[in-house]
């Protein structure tokens, strides 16, 4: 039997009973013990990432002005990240520099290799030589220059193309806040390098995948049994995954197919597997949900998987490893959790319609605003309890998938509809496709899942895949 009722009538009966905590907090961002979890940024819990900082210019040089004060220079940059400090929150500049001459990089190679990437800042013309000696470190390399700052701009395009300029991507703008953005690159193949992915499954990844990846990327891949999860979810607090579900409850448009039952066995499920991640100071967990785990626990994770999302780290839909490494990549990219999909293509209108009964609330990161959802089961075993999210129209998005350790296929939109209908799975995105939706379906390949992510990541993409080797597939 299966209750339905909407927000209005579950509040009514709980502030009756004065048992109710009706923040979002717990929901949305909130560890099992009820504290608020504490990661260094969306995807890292371990360490920050490493940038090395250098300033590159020469006394006296004719451009801009031969009257320009270097340190004075440096310090109006200085004051740019000072006012972003927010975005570099989760950086640790492990040199800030000033260099005049190729010769003062050596003495910091140790500190600049060391790094997950470089930044430099052009300040005046004459700076190639210096340039030249920090390229040939073979760090992925951000150059900023301003306009006015030199001459050598005319260069930076063939450097780039060249086999000496192969990890080196250059930013010639006049807004600062592109200082945040260059380091996403650098941020990316940090989080990656120190992700840790939980494999709940009886299927273990193939070994010889698994050290690819950890070779590639750095990322640990490490299968959890099922017995694990069941003493987990044994020990857990029934009040605190009573609370757990009252919270998603009140905050939920309306509930529709699922018991309250089924809910509270979703919600106690999911903080035995936050238990777990913490336990393996992992980030990202998965669970093989329609293979070998299918009716094998408590519930099924797709309020888990939502609530991980939300706060920060990832909760994956079945095993699906390529998926699950585009989450980590995106989060380390922009602090964004992806959305993974089974499309349908509509060619009369150029949209292809992408949906999966799980449906992230929090698409803007675990500090954004959280969309509004339905609880209902899952649309094709009608079983199981799941957020039925209304994402936001207009919202340009980036659709990606690694595919092993090699390429990267892609392409952008727009999402224009929101769906609700009883076809295909619960949350849904139309999405008006950037390029040829014919081509897009005709080259389609790699099996059905995408992973979107708010946000038009195409440059940031482009940059990490240059500095790890990665071929890039525009899709449509």
């Amino acid at each position: 039997m299966t209750d339905t009722f909407g927000r209005r009538e579950f509040l009514q009966i709980a502030v009756a009973g004065g048992a109710l905590y009706v923040g979002t907090r717990g929901a949305f961002g909130q560890a099992a013990e009820g504290k608020p979890l504490q990661l260094i940024s969306p995807g890292c819990r371990r360490s920050k990432v490493r940038v090395g900082k250098v300033y590159m210019g020469k006394p006296r040089a004719h451009w801009p002005t031969p009257k320009m004060d270097l340190t004075a220079e440096m310090q109006k940059y200085e004051g740019e990240f000072a006012r972003m400090g927010k975005a570099f929150a989760d950086v640790e500049f492990v040199c800030n520099e000033l260099i005049t001459s190729p010769e003062q990089v050596q003495p910091l190679k140790d500190k600049l290799t060391g790094a997950d990437g470089i930044l430099v800042i052009h300040l005046s013309m004459g700076i190639t030589p210096i340039l030249n000696e920090i390229v040939k470190l073979g760090q992925p390399t951000m150059l900023f220059a301003a306009p006015y700052s030199g001459h050598e701009w005319c260069g930076f395009g063939a450097l780039q193309k060249s086999k000496a300029g192969a990890m080196l991507d250059c930013m010639l703008t006049s807004d600062y806040e592109q200082l945040a953005v260059a380091v996403r690159p650098f941020r990316a193949i940090h989080h990656m390098r120190e992700a840790k992915i939980l494999n709940v499954t009886a299927n273990p990844y193939p070994e010889e995948r698994t050290k690819a990846v950890k070779e590639k990327f750095g990322t640990e891949i490490k299968t959890i049994g099922r017995q694990r999860v069941l003493d987990v979810y044994n020990a857990v607090d029934d009040k605190q995954a009573q609370a757990e579900a009252d919270r998603w409850i009140a905050a939920a448009e309306k509930i529709v197919e699922p018991s309250k039952d089924e809910i509270f066995r979703s919600c106690k499920l999911a903080l035995a597997f936050q238990k777990i991640l913490d336990e393996e100071e992992a980030t990202v967990v998965t669970v093989e949900c329609y293979g070998s785990m299918y009716r094998q626990l408590p519930a099924f994770p797709c309020i888990s998987h939502v609530r991980m999302n939300n706060m920060g780290l990832g909760g994956i839909c079945e095993s699906d490893m390529d998926s699950a490494l585009t989450h980590v990549l995106f989060q380390g990219l922009v602090g964004k959790p992806g959305f993974i999909s089974d499309p349908t293509v509509d060619t009369s209108n150029g949209t292809i319609i992408l949906a999966h009964c799980l449906g992230t609330t929090k698409m803007d990161g675990p500090d954004g605003e959280a969309a509004p959802y339905k609880l209902r089961c899952i649309m094709e075993r009608q079983e199981g309890a799941v957020p039925q999210v209304t994402m936001r129209t207009g919202q340009k998005v980036t659709q990606a998938r690694l595919v092993g350790t090699k390429s990267l296929i892609w392409f952008t939109g727009t999402i224009v509809d929101t769906p609700d209908i009883d076809r295909g799975c619960r949350t849904k995105i139309t999405v008006k496709v950037d390029g040829d939706i014919d081509r897009l379906w005709q080259n389609w390949s790699h099996g059905l899942h995408r992973v979107t992510c708010y946000g038009d990541l195409r440059q940031d993409l482009m940059r990490f895949c240059k500095f790890k080797s990665i071929e890039m597939v525009h899709e449509a």
